[in-house]
């Protein structure tokens, strides 16, 4: 069940992340630096629960 929790939580940041992204680029003024980091870390996250997922179907079968 801990990592049911813990793609849950990860899926939330992601979100969070997206939502963070979408505003940085809606806004002209942000700094294309803090846009790249934003994708950066929407993507290590993305690629985490990609792992978990995988990790988890592996001990299911």
């Amino acid at each position: 069940m801990a990592l049911q929790a813990h793609l849950v939580e990860l899926e939330r940041k992601h979100k969070i992340l997206e939502n963070e992204l979408h505003e940085a680029l809606v806004h002209l003024s942000t700094d294309d630096l803090q846009i790249v980091e934003l994708k950066r870390r929407k993507l290590m996250v993305k690629d985490e629960i990609e792992r978990l997922k995988y990790t988890a179907g592996e001990t299911v079968h």
